[in-house]
């Protein structure tokens, strides 16, 4: 397993300008298989692993919003169709950033390369694509900082353009529910997060 910081240069650098074939034919890159098994809208599993998205966050299963017909929705199932979709439609191929072996999870990023059509050879990242349709959010650490930054600012953009379940007035922002239950279990182990 590559570090973190490895797995972020290569893919980086593969982002910056490699051949467009170039994360198909590299070793360590693999497909979310066919037959995984979607879990959120930010993770899935496979063959005893779960694979999360590195600094994605989905809307939690359980929290609801309420849709332009006035119907309530389940948040969660609205960020994992899309995810479903997304995964459908790029067939992206993965890196592994980092691991958590005693819960069997696995962090990657996901990229795709369009193969065809406009922007023929350009690459996708899925949890920027998630993020950017609105349907996903960049994750955050317990004191309030992204995990991973260019998606916070991804994230701003759907936001203030009302982008995808950012349209909905009562959209259960994850993050804000993930940072209070910190704040409530150990309120001195995050001095200061942003408030929701």
């Amino acid at each position: 397993m590559a570090s973190p910081r490895l797995a972020a240069l290569a893919l980086f650098s593969l982002l910056a300008g490699g051949p467009a074939t170039a994360q198909v034919a590299s070793p360590g890159w693999f497909p979310v298989p066919p037959d995984a098994a979607f879990d959120t809208g930010d993770s899935w599993s496979n063959a005893g692993t779960t694979y999360r998205l590195y600094g994605v966050q989905s809307c939690l299963r359980g929290t609801s919003f309420t849709n332009a017909h006035g119907i309530k929705r389940d948040c969660g199932e609205a960020s994992l169709a899309m995810l479903v979709a997304l995964i459908r439609d790029l067939k992206p191929q993965c890196y592994e950033a980092a691991e958590a072996p005693q819960t069997k999870t696995a962090f990657v990023f996901c990229v795709a390369v369009r193969t065809e059509g406009a922007g023929k050879g350009s690459r996708i990242d899925l949890g920027t694509a998630l993020i950017a349709t609105g349907f996903a959010f960049a994750a955050l650490k317990p004191d309030g900082s992204a995990v991973h930054a260019p998606y916070l600012e991804a994230q701003r953009v759907a936001q203030n353009s009302h982008t995808g379940l950012w349209a909905f007035r009562d959209l259960p922002d994850p993050n804000a529910i993930i940072l209070r239950a910190l704040r409530q279990a150990s309120p001195s182990a995050s001095a200061s997060p942003p408030p929701p």
